[in-house]
């Protein structure tokens, strides 16, 4: 007898084709805008999070204090110098240091200029090291800088490419930078960090030479010896250099930063964004729901007679009810499923777009089973819920009354 109800369920949706679309049309608009947001919203705060993948979780980040816009630490009053690392690599829990410098330059290559991001690769092969681990990066071509070379760079993939100065730029060509030449001695491949992608790297003796940087840093990379006290030794490097640097809290001039710091706030602002989304497609579902209770409705008028004709034959008020319900909820459920499909589609269709225009796989879809069930499920139950009520109509329906209409 069940399967009487769908099998009448379906025949009349079927009836009623235009109709029935056009129901579902509101319905699988709310759910693809979900499931394609959310998707998308997901993969979006994955790409972000890898762009502070440079500093894992037992790495800190201490940077001048800007007052302005610029690389960090460039707007700064003062700046960080050798003393301040002397006086971070004192510090308990901390088990290496690299000072960092990060500047903008003239780059020019194949009779065309560009400004460019520069950034310095440590002096200490120690530390050097543990910048290319922290990086996470790995070549396309060539080789890393060593401590002993001068004169040369690596480079980042986008900075290669032909788009930059009109020529794909390969390994041993050389390359302009401030007026001075450096021979480009690897070249990596694309990076989750966009900014790494974006970046040339010089050996620290051959920047400060070149743009006449004497005892100063922009920034400095701590590695702690525990990941567990990363938060307690940042702690206590801001209480050093205050002290050092005879400053009061909040009146600092520097900035000590966690990995968990960077990625929490960013976290923060794309959860935000996701329930701006939620609160839109959940506006676009309601107004789906109430174009299925209007379906609904003019369905139990139309078919005023058949009803009082099912009845007058034996059919009793929950049968005519289940009847309308399973038709408002397949409604929800065939606009649930290709809505879902739709949103993943798109998801999928703009994450090729972004990756193809930056070159990179910067933006990844992240399916979610239980956003895709549940988006599906809840369009399924927002059809019930708006049928529920022309059911309950169409059930009370008396026969006699019913055949004179």
């Amino acid at each position: 007898m069940k399967k009487d109800y769908f099998i009448l369920a379906f025949g009349n949706l079927k009836h009623r084709g235009l109709r029935s679309w056009l129901t579902i049309l509101g319905v699988f608009i709310g759910i693809a805008a979900v499931v394609a947001l959310m998707t998308m919203g997901n993969g979006l705060k994955t790409a972000i999070t890898e762009q502070f993948s440079s500093l894992s979780t037992d790495k800190l980040l201490i940077e001048n204090a800007g007052t302005g816009f610029g690389p960090p630490g460039s707007t700064s009053i003062r700046k960080l110098n050798q003393h301040d690392a002397d006086v971070i690599s004192k510090v308990a829990g901390v088990k290496e240091v690299a000072s960092r410098l990060l500047r903008m330059a003239k780059v020019e290559f194949n009779k065309n200029a560009n400004f460019d991001y520069i950034e310095s690769i440590p002096n200490n092969a120690d530390e050097a090291k543990e910048i290319y681990n922290s990086m996470n990066v790995k070549l396309a071509g060539g080789r890393f800088l060593k401590t002993e070379d001068s004169g040369k760079v690596f480079i980042g993939s986008e900075i290669a490419k032909e788009d930059s100065f009109g020529k794909e730029i390969s390994v041993g060509d050389k390359i302009l930078i401030q007026g001075e030449s450096f021979e480009v001695i690897g070249i990596l491949k694309p990076a989750s960090s966009f900014q790494i992608n974006l970046m040339i790297f010089m050996n620290e003796k051959d920047m400060k030479k070149l743009l006449n940087i004497e005892d100063e840093y922009d920034m400095i990379v701590v590695q702690v010896s525990d990941s567990k006290e990363t938060e307690n030794v940042a702690e206590k490097i801001k209480e050093d250099l205050r002290k050092d640097r005879n400053e009061k809290i909040g009146e600092e001039d520097f900035s000590v930063q966690t990995p968990m710091q960077a990625i929490s706030s960013v976290n923060t602002i794309l959860d935000i964004i996701n329930l701006i989304i939620e609160g839109i497609a959940a506006i676009s579902l309601l107004i789906g729901g109430i174009g299925i209770a209007n379906t609904m409705y003019t369905s139990v008028l139309e078919r005023t007679k058949e009803i009082g004709t099912m009845k007058a034959i034996g059919a009793k008020n929950k049968e005519i009810m289940y009847i309308f319900i399973i038709e408002s909820g397949l409604l929800g459920l065939i606009g649930g499923i290709i809505g879902a499909v739709l949103g993943i589609s798109l998801a999928f269709g703009v994450a090729g777009i972004a990756n193809s225009a930056f070159g990179s796989e910067i933006l990844s879809v992240q399916l979610s089973y239980l956003l895709i069930f549940g988006s599906i499920a809840f369009a399924f139950v927002i059809g019930l819920i708006s049928g529920l009520i022309p059911a309950l109509q169409a059930s009370k329906l008396k026969p006699v009354e019913a055949l004179r209409k």
